[in-house]
Formats: structure tokens, C-alpha cells, sequence
């Protein structure tokens, strides 16, 4: 007789424990929410009051021109343009001891040929120094960075001024524009710029056709240069139009620039007519502010070019 076993149960596998459910995703709203907007409105607002106090100045400037010396002065100051504006724009202009009219031609003179030697010299010391291997450049170029470091109002006006004496100079319009025909600091931008913008093999290709090296410079370089000669030219441009020390050391009342045409236009310290000073201030500006409307584009792309090189 035979016994019969029952079947044995099969092993099972020890249960693995449960997956933890995936976290859903957090989605931004797209909707109105105070995590979206809040720090879109902060911008804008943190914004808007830094524009607010960069145009203030130009329009308290308005309003002191527009407005009489009294109520410039006086309190509450006036907060809104007045009747006067052109009217004090007639005196100024007109006004025989100021000769504004006069700085503003030998200023346009004095800043356009200094802002043209500036930035033609400064691309070609650049390309010289970026791309051309001569003898000795290392130390010309150390030689243009050290005079970057040399205050020229603590140590290089009594030279000049020895030197304009000597020349016979004085109260003309070279003694203005000589000293700074040519800035180290033009030089040194144009050569850092044209290491990045101009590969060397572009040069190798245009030597190999036959190109001359002031051909290379012509065509190749130069239009790579053009949105840093913009910045360059009007850096120069209001650096030498709002130059007063020089100027006032070499040039007289009756031959003056702008910045002291407008010292002219109060006689004693004391007795300042405000509405006239901010007038010739007015009238000033006027060109830097034409430079800005009609090269804006370009010093914008000029600056982003030159951050992301």
C-alpha cells in the first residue's frame, strides 16, 4: 500500500517593497499668481526709478533755464518748466562776454580733430600691435600702458604748459588739441579688440592673395573695428568737449571753448544768474545729445560686442 505526499508549495520570492510615488511635477502657473508677477513688478519698478534718476538732472536743468533766478532759488523751488526758456536762450547766446556761439565753434573744432586722430591712431596702433610681430613691440606697448598711469593733472600740466610757452601757443587752438591727438587708453582697446574680432588665418589668406598689410587694414580690419570706433569716438568726443583745466590754462575769454563760455556767463561768485549757467549748460549738450540719437544702435551693439568677447 502505498502512501501518497502531498505536493510541497513552491518558494516564493520575498516581496519587494512598494515604490514610492513620484513626486508630481511642479508646473508654473501661467495664470495670475504672486510668484509669477511679483518679481516681474519689482523689476520694472526698481527700473523705472533708476530712469527717473538719470532724467532728472536734464529736466532740473529745464526747468532752472526756463524759469527765473528767484524762483530758482528760492522755497519750494520751482518743480515745472516756465514761459522763459527761449528767451533766455536769445541772452545767452547773444551774450558779447560769454561768446558762446565762439566755444561752440572752437569746441566743435578742437573735439572733432582730436576725437578723428584718436580713433584713426588707435586702430592702427592696435592692428600694429595685435597682429604685426616687430621688434620691440612688447615695450612700446608697456611704454603706452604706463602712460595710461600718469595723472596728467597732478603731472603733466606744468610740462605742457612749458612747452606751449616755448612754441608761442598760448591762447590758440593747437595748444588744445596737440596734448591729446593720441590716448593710450584708444590704443589699448582697439588691441584687445582686434585679437578677438580679426582670426589670424583671415590675415594669412589676405597676405597669400596678394593683400598689402594697409590693404589688410582697409578691408579686413577696419570693418571688423566699426562698432568699437563708435564707442571709442564718442568716449574721446565727450571727454574733450567737457574738458575745462586744460583749456582754461591756455586759452583766453575772447578765444574760448564751450565749458568756458559758460564760466562767462557769471561774473562773480556771488552773483550767479542760475537761469543763464543752465541755459549755456543746455545749449552744451546739445551735441553730445545728437551723437547719442544718431550712433545709439551702434554703441549698444558696440558694448555688447566688447562684454561678450
Amino acid at each position: 500500500m502505498s502512501t501518497a505526499t502531498a505536493p510541497r508549495p513552491a518558494a516564493t520570492a520575498p516581496a519587494q517593497p512598494p515604490k514610492p510615488p513620484r513626486r508630481p511635477k511642479k508646473r508654473r502657473p501661467v495664470e495670475s499668481g504672486e510668484g509669477v508677477y511679483a518679481p516681474t513688478v519689482l523689476t520694472r519698478l526698481g527700473l523705472l526709478a533708476v530712469a527717473a534718476l538719470s532724467i532728472f538732472p536734464l529736466y532740473w536743468m529745464i526747468v532752472i533755464a526756463s524759469t527765473s533766478t528767484a524762483n530758482a532759488a528760492g522755497f519750494p523751488p520751482a518743480l515745472l518748466p516756465g514761459p522763459n526758456l527761449l528767451e533766455h536762450l536769445g541772452e545767452a547766446l547773444s551774450d558779447p562776454e560769454a561768446n558762446l556761439l565762439l566755444g561752440l565753434r572752437n569746441s566743435m573744432i578742437i573735439t572733432g580733430t582730436v576725437t578723428f586722430s584718436v580713433v584713426l591712431i588707435s586702430t592702427l596702433g592696435g592692428f600694429a600691435f595685435a597682429k604685426l610681430k616687430f621688434r620691440g613691440s612688447k615695450v612700446l606697448m608697456g611704454t603706452v600702458l604706463f602712460s595710461m598711469m600718469v595723472p596728467l593733472q597732478q603731472l603733466g600740466i606744468v610740462p605742457l604748459y612749458i612747452v606751449m610757452v616755448e612754441l608761442e601757443w598760448l591762447d590758440t587752438l593747437q595748444a588744445v588739441i596737440l596734448p591729446f591727438l593720441i590716448n593710450g587708453f584708444g590704443i589699448f582697446m582697439m588691441r584687445q579688440y582686434v585679437e578677438q574680432a580679426v582670426p589670424d588665418e583671415i590675415i594669412e589668406a589676405a597676405r597669400i592673395d596678394g593683400a598689402s598689410t594697409i590693404g589688410i587694414w582697409w578691408r579686413i580690419v577696419l570693418p571688423a573695428l566699426r562698432p568699437a570706433m563708435v564707442v571709442l569716438g564718442l568716449l574721446t568726443f565727450m571727454l574733450n568737449w567737457n574738458e575745462f583745466l586744460w583749456p582754461f590754462m591756455v586759452l583766453s575769454g575772447e578765444n574760448p571753448t564751450i565749458q568756458l563760455a559758460i564760466r562767462q556767463l557769471s561774473t562773480a561768485t556771488w552773483s550767479a544768474d542760475l537761469s543763464m549757467i543752465f541755459t549755456g549748460t543746455l545749449i552744451s549738450i546739445i551735441p553730445i545729445a545728437i551723437l547719442f540719437v544718431v550712433f545709439g544702435r551702434q554703441i549698444v551693439s558696440g558694448i555688447m560686442e566688447g562684454s561678450s568677447k
